[in-house]
C-alpha cells in the first residue's frame, strides 16, 4: 500500500507573512482581509501574522523573496491584482510576478503561496475578491497552512 503525504488545516507552529500590493487597493484589501480571516479561522493567532505592503504588484516578487529569505516565517502569502488594460503592460507585470514568486517558492524554506489575481476586467477581479468566486486571498492562506504542515511532516524546516 502506498504512503500518502499531505498537509492538513490545523494551525501550524510559526509565523505567517502576508505580502500585499497597494495598487488596485480596492481589490487587494479584500484579498488581505480574506487571507487574515482564513488564517485566524484555522487557528493562527493574529499576533503571529505580519503584513508587508508594497507599492505595486511588480514589486511583490522582490518583497516575497526577501521576506521568505528572512527565515522568520513558516509561510508567506503573496497577494496582488493585475487587470488587463489596452497595453502590453499587463503581460509584463503578470508574467514577471508569477515568475518571481515562483522562484521564491522553489528556493525558500518557508511555504510560499500565490494569491495574485490576473484578470481581464475589474468585474472579474471583484468576483475573485469575495463577491461571486470566493476570496482568492483566503484560498492562498489556506493553501499556505496546508503547505507549512506538509513541509513539517516531510521533516523540512
Amino acid at each position: 500500500m502506498p504512503r500518502f503525504f499531505e498537509g492538513n488545516l490545523v494551525a501550524p507552529k510559526g509565523r505567517f507573512a502576508v505580502c500585499v500590493s497597494r495598487f488596485n487597493g480596492f481589490i487587494t484589501e479584500q484579498l488581505l482581509g480574506g487571507a487574515v480571516d482564513a488564517l485566524v479561522r484555522h487557528g493562527v493567532n493574529d499576533a503571529d501574522i505580519d503584513v508587508y505592503r508594497c507599492p505595486g504588484t511588480w514589486e511583490l516578487a522582490g518583497l516575497v523573496r526577501r521576506v521568505a529569505d528572512s527565515k522568520q516565517y513558516a509561510g508567506v502569502i503573496a497577494l496582488g491584482c493585475v487587470i488587463r488594460g489596452g497595453t502590453p503592460h499587463f503581460d509584463y507585470v503578470a508574467g514577471e510576478v508569477a515568475k518571481g514568486v515562483g522562484q521564491a517558492t522553489l528556493t525558500a524554506d518557508a511555504a510560499v503561496t500565490f494569491g495574485v489575481l490576473t484578470t481581464d476586467t475589474v468585474e472579474q477581479a471583484v468576483d475573485r475578491a469575495g463577491v461571486k468566486a470566493g476570496n482568492k486571498g483566503a484560498e492562498a492562506a489556506v493553501a499556505c497552512i496546508e503547505m507549512v504542515n506538509l513541509y513539517a511532516r516531510m521533516g523540512a524546516k
